[in-house]
């Protein structure tokens, strides 16, 4: 049983408070349909106690995250805070204002930056960074840029930045965001559903864009001056993100630590899904930057949570910080070269009583044994070495067969609330989950199943535990999932290279149909060095750069520009573009014949 740390320590309360100038009242911010696509207010019943369907830790990390306004970091310096899952950061230069990380929707920049205009100033943005390749820091760049108004604004982002964004957010994007509803909470807020998940309190649900970076950074030790503004960047990639990196605000001496420290256990492998990450590497990083910015900052920020003042503060929270995952990586090795299995190494591991007690080691986002199970995962990946565990059946299969064993669908249940009402809520959900898959109308099975969730819920420390929970049985019971932030919408694709477009189709190519299919098609754009040759054969869509004459002819050749590209691939025809066509224009229609249209709401907890 882990220890919590004092209640009585009130020291993240007064940091969360400090510099506090105004609220946006209501805190609420609608798109131009007049839809909510956030709303703070929601969450104001995390001023009262605790209730019993909450865990009391993850209740006082949600009435931290709950407060929101304009703040003061230091002098000028300011944040957004509350206003989205994420943090925007407004530092004053010369002439205007050069903005870090533009939160997740267009409407909730705007916003965001409308309250720090309020206060002051109608300045101009002079300079925009995006300190790593997730959505929520760079998805409501728009807000702060809208389009005609980027013209000479440098865009600064981490080396490989694009390429990881478009990735993780487009190729895999379906599947993300379907899995993130249930991370971040698909059921109403209140005491008995949705409080936060250790990062923050929800996430807005606006329009998605991306500015394309226009300046690199490559190295640490690189300097940039935006606007008067110098920053000394330090590379982190393989930590929270592939591509990241902290920077030092020389003249206010604030160094922005990205999402690499932040008040919460963070994730080593999210539980939406994305690249495993280093925790090795995670915890190298964060002793450099202890070394590397050393004596040179009073304050620390992040761009999730509050800030931490005081130059020693600081580096004892980089310090617990670093030790966390190097902890954390390095008694999972420990056991696993015992011989010991992901879920195995999940029981066994616990943190020293020294961290267990401190708040921002707790695992509100990222949890020790989802953590655990992530860095087996990144060593030795998803087989365990048991052969009973190499050609398993898959669930719905596998279910049927444990039903029967069990001596079918009402012994199961009868047996699974057996097994609830014994203390053992984790196994009851396994074998009702069973029943669930072997029989999805089996309604008693699936409101036991809610049941059972529903407890695992409200006993969760961890925000994203007790949401996955709570949201499967919300489900479970019928409950409608909210609406989702399209990750793939024509400010994403606009950002896009024309082989990250040609990607994002071919991972869509129903591989099955287009067995027998052989084609060609090459894609002259204006711009050479984006030239495409795209071939499908044997059922896969491949493309390589055109830097030549090609070797042989292509079927079809299209002359174009990206819009026209952009047009192309969204189903509007080559003569309404005005795509200049040589060869069979058919083959095109044929490609894209064979592309589908994956469901963004495909079944989780049931079959």
């Amino acid at each position: 049983m882990t220890r919590l740390p004092s209640f009585e320590d009130t020291t993240d309360f007064a940091d969360a408070d400090r510099g506090f100038m105004a609220a946006l009242d209501p805190c609420v911010v609608r798109d131009a349909d007049g839809r909510v696509v956030w709303d703070g207010d929601a969450y104001a019943f995390l001023d009262g106690d605790c209730p019993d369907t909450a865990h009391p830790s993850l209740w006082r990390q949600s009435q931290l995250c709950a407060r929101h306004g304009l703040y003061e970091v230091t002098e000028g310096v300011y944040q957004v805070r509350g206003l989205d899952v994420s943090n925007m950061t407004l530092v004053e230069g010369d002439r205007g204002v050069v903005v870090i990380d533009p939160l997740v929707s267009v409407e909730t920049a705007a916003a965001a930056l409308a309250l720090y205009r309020a206060h002051r100033g109608e300045r101009p943005v002079t300079g925009l960074v995006y300190t790593h390749s997730h959505g929520d820091h760079f998805g409501g760049a728009r807000g702060v840029l809208p389009h005609g108004a980027e013209g000479g604004v440098p865009v600064l982002a981490p080396a490989g930045f694009l390429e990881h964004a478009i990735s993780e957010n487009v190729y895999a994007g379906n599947a993300m965001v379907r899995r993130g509803l249930f991370m971040y909470g698909g059921m109403p807020p209140g005491p008995d559903g949705a409080i936060g998940f250790g990062l923050a309190n929800a996430v807005s649900t606006g329009t998605i864009s991306l500015v394309p970076p226009t300046v690199a950074i490559t190295r640490t030790g690189q300097e940039v001056t935006v606007d008067g503004v110098r920053m000394l960047f330090q590379l982190t990639p393989g930590t929270e993100a592939p591509a990241e990196m902290n920077l030092l605000l020389t003249g206010p001496r604030a160094l922005c630590l990205a999402e690499n420290a932040t008040h919460t256990l963070h994730n080593v492998l999210t539980l939406r899904g994305a690249v495993v990450r280093d925790a090795r590497a995670w915890a190298h990083y964060l002793d450099e930057a202890i070394e590397f910015f050393h004596g040179r900052f009073d304050v620390g920020f992040a761009s999730h949570h509050w800030p931490t003042w005081g130059h020693e503060h600081v580096v004892r929270f980089l310090s617990e910080q670093r030790d966390l995952y190097a902890y954390l990586h390095d008694q999972s090795l420990r056991l696993l070269n015992e011989g010991h299995t992901g879920p195995e190494i999940a029981e066994l591991l616990r943190l020293p009583p020294a961290l267990e007690r401190v708040w921002h080691a707790r695992g509100y986002y990222g949890s020790l044994s989802h953590n655990a199970k992530a860095v087996y995962q990144r060593y030795l990946g998803w087989y365990d070495g048991n052969p009973a565990h190499l050609w398993e059946h898959p669930p719905a299969e596998l279910a049927r067969r444990y039903v029967n064993v069990a001596g079918g669908p009402a012994e199961a249940v009868a047996k699974a609330r057996a097994y609830a009402e014994d203390g053992d809520p984790r196994f009851a959900a396994t074998l009702l989950a069973h029943v669930v898959f072997a029989d999805p109308g089996h309604e008693e099975a699936k409101e036991a199943l809610a049941e059972v969730y529903t407890r695992l819920g409200r006993g969760a420390e961890n925000g994203t535990w007790r949401n996955i929970y709570l949201t499967a049985a919300w489900e479970l019971r019928g409950g409608e999932p909210p609406r989702l932030v399209d990750m793939t919408n024509p400010e994403m694709a606009r950002a896009m290279t024309a082989s990250m477009l040609v990607d994002s189709i071919a991972i869509r190519v129903d591989g099955p149909r287009a067995w027998d299919d052989d084609l060609t098609i090459d894609l002259r754009l204006a711009a050479p060095d984006q030239a495409r040759r795209l071939t499908l054969r044997h059922g896969a869509l491949t493309h390589r750069a055109l830097t030549g004459p090609p070797r042989s002819p292509a079927g079809l050749t299209l002359t174009l520009d990206r819009t026209q590209l952009l047009g192309l691939l969204a189903g509007q025809d080559t003569g309404d573009l005005g795509v200049g066509v040589e060869g069979d224009p058919e083959l095109l229609a044929r490609l894209l014949s064979y592309v589908t249209t994956p469901d963004p709401s495909f079944p989780v907890v049931t079959p």
